[in-house]
């Protein structure tokens, strides 16, 4: 298994570098060949290890390269394929392969072709890295590998301003979260003396007996601080709030990484890395409900947001905010399975839905504001159905692949008794009207109602070429059937001994019986429930608002100003942030500057040197005359000095 698995990690690789170092020699249809071969690769070869582990049990734990050693400590790189990692590679490669062949179509006339597919390449590679580490090393470096090439790919179009904002603001809120994960690794190394997973998660039971002092006459739990530690750390790479700043202004990436990096990188490593830590958060009841409780604000107040949104892509990246949000109000019930569950079925359908923007977007000219759209139905006929799926996918509607998983998180945190709990459903079940509104609304402004878009546009208008379609369609079939698997993921004991719930915490299986007996029995339950009559209720709103009565949505923003200008302006998060983090640092540069650099250094410390020497110089000209009897006098009076001198001295 090692030679497999080590050609699913360095294929991408290779593919990457033949594109970014020789694309101009090769050319675009080489370099877009070799990469998608890489990836194409590394999927076959996932399927296969996937399949030796699920069927045959087989499992894999060796390092293959020490780095360094200290001591006891050795510093490794290391794969482990286990159902967990097994399962997130086979999503990550199947999603980066339709990425990259749609990118053929999406990026045919720009220039920078060959470096576009060379950076998708090794962010897949990073991503592999990340999700087959087996200590603490390798998933910090795959970590930071996602986050440097992130910023890459979101600022790849340079010579945009709003571009290279974004992926510094990208870059600047993920090194917070980032500071938080490498304190909970030092801290993991401190109290267990390893960075080997294995090693670490045998030492968690015993380290609820430690205590840790932040700061003095304070005693914190060593797994609570850890867990705490970590997770700020999936705050920042699984925008969660306030470190989920950067994630909707990543849109300004070409649309392929907007879906590569929503769908199944980056944003869900933070998911990933939870749930592979869970013997840890197991030990801290707190560390979970501060999971808990982020991830439910985060999935209600980030939906909300998307319904005053009129970009066609944000309105998405609100969703996948939203949809983090759940995910993570999974891994705090200790529904680690139902997270990694709504991760799988989130990856194809978000994927999907941002794949089919970046359709429209092709047919409307790069035009991305939904009020200039309408009526696109009878033109994209592919793009509308498929993204369709998408929307019934990510609303939850019985039968779909998002019904199944989201369903079962609801219900789950519902049935839990970790503090939080109570606030994280109410904020988890309202958010199904907003999902289903805010999804609705995109469809019905961009494909029904009235032809908005000008003349040269609509005539201009046509279905996207195969190149793009085809992947639109590969995605639609997992998005509709994927949930299928929910009783194997949930029930059946699917990850084994990779991801550990305790029995007190193991909500799953105090799951209503519908779940457990059949399919089909599930989907029926489903037209039953609560969240089935909030989702339709959502959709028959967007269906009204913006179809029957579409004037009737100015007159409601006018009527409720106060609500649209805190949605508008995302509660007033950035705005903070550049009042008082960036204002606040150049203000504290500019002191620095001109106390510690003006006055200190260079007044003071060189100027005054200086100065020192200037006034010195100035005074000792004066006993440099010229005149011989002023030297003659000076000789004397020094001879007369130290005859007097040894004469005091003297006796």
């Amino acid at each position: 298994m090692e030679a497999q698995t080590l050609g699913i990690v360095l294929a991408p690789l290779i593919g990457s570098i033949m594109a970014g170092l020789f694309g101009q020699r090769i050319g675009r249809i080489w370099s877009h060949r070799i990469t998608i071969a890489g990836v194409a690769a590394a999927f076959l070869l996932s399927l296969i290890i996937f399949t030796q582990v699920i069927m045959e049990g087989a499992t894999y734990n060796e390092a293959v390269y020490t780095w360094a050693a200290v001591g006891n400590l050795r510093l490794e790189i290391g794969f482990l394929v286990d159902p967990l990692s097994a399962l997130m590679v086979v999503i990550v490669t199947f999603v980066s392969l339709m990425v990259h062949i749609y990118t053929i179509g999406y990026m045919a006339e720009d220039p920078g072709y060959q470096r576009f597919f060379s950076y998708i390449a090794l962010f897949t590679f990073s991503m592999l890295m990340l999700v087959l580490a087996n200590n603490f090393l390798q998933i910090f470096f795959g970590w930071e590998a996602v986050g440097l090439v992130s910023y890459l790919l979101i600022g790849f179009w340079y010579k945009r301003e709003s571009a290279v904002y974004a992926n510094l603001k990208a870059f600047l809120v993920n090194r917070v979260g980032d500071i938080g994960f490498l304190l909970g690794i030092a801290c993991v190394l401190m109290y267990t003396g390893s960075l080997d997973y294995v090693e670490v998660f045998a030492a968690a039971p015993e380290l609820q007996e430690k205590t840790i002092s932040i700061w003095p006459n304070t005693a914190w739990s060593v797994p609570t601080v850890i867990g705490i530690l970590l997770f700020i750390g999936a705050m920042g790479k699984s925008a969660q709030m306030p470190l989920h700043v950067w994630l909707p202004d990543s849109m300004e990436g070409p649309t392929p990484i907007s879906a590569l990096i929503h769908a199944a990188t980056m944003v869900t490593a933070g998911i990933f890395m939870v749930a592979r830590m869970s013997p840890i958060y197991e030990m801290s009841e707190t560390a979970l409900s501060v999971v808990l409780i982020i991830g439910s604000a985060t999935a209600f107040f980030m939906g909300a947001v998307g319904v005053v949104q009129n970009d066609i892509k944000r309105v998405i990246a609100y969703s996948t905010l939203s949809q983090l949000g759940y995910m993570t109000v999974a891994l705090g019930i200790s529904a680690y399975a139902a997270s990694i569950f709504h991760l799988m079925t989130h990856a194809f359908f978000k994927a999907l839905l941002f794949l089919g923007a970046g359709s429209v977007i092709i047919a409307m000219h790069h035009e991305q504001d939904m009020r200039k759209m309408g009526g696109l139905k009878k033109y994209m006929p592919f793009t509308y159905w498929t993204m369709m799926i998408g929307a019934l996918a990510l609303i939850g509607f019985p039968g779909f692949s998002g019904y199944f998983s989201k369903d079962s998180i609801i219900e789950a945190v519902h049935l839990s008794n970790l503090p939080g709990a109570g606030f994280a459903y109410v904020m988890v079940i309202s958010g199904v009207f907003i999902t289903a509104f805010y999804t609705f609304r995109m469809l019905f402004l961009t494909f029904h109602g009235e032809e908005r878009a000008d003349e040269h546009t609509r005539e201009h208008l046509k279905e996207s070429p195969a190149v793009v379609i085809i992947p639109l369609i590969l995605l639609a079939i997992p998005s509709m059937v994927a949930g299928i698997y929910i009783e194997e993921i949930l029930f059946n004991n699917f990850f084994g001994k990779a991801i550990l719930v305790l029995p007190n915490h193991n909500v799953l299986e105090r799951l209503s019986p519908e779940l457990h007996s059949g399919t089909m029995a599930f989907i029926l339950d489903g037209f039953k429930g609560i969240p089935f009559i909030l989702a339709i209720s959502g959709v028959v709103t967007a269906w009204y608002l913006y179809l029957i009565r579409p004037k009737l949505p100015d007159r409601i923003r006018a009527h409720f100003s106060f609500i649209y200008w805190a949605l508008s302006n995302k509660y007033g998060f950035d705005r903070f942030n550049e009042i008082v983090f960036a204002s606040g640092s150049r203000r504290i540069g500019q002191l620095l500057s001109h106390f510690g650099d003006q006055i200190l250094i260079d007044g003071l410390i060189v100027n005054g040197v200086a100065r020192i020497i200037n006034i010195v110089a100035q005074s000792m000209r004066y006993l440099q005359s010229g005149y011989l009897f002023h030297y003659a006098f000076a000789m004397i009076l020094g001879l007369l000095l130290l005859i007097g001198g040894f004469v005091i001295y003297g006796e």
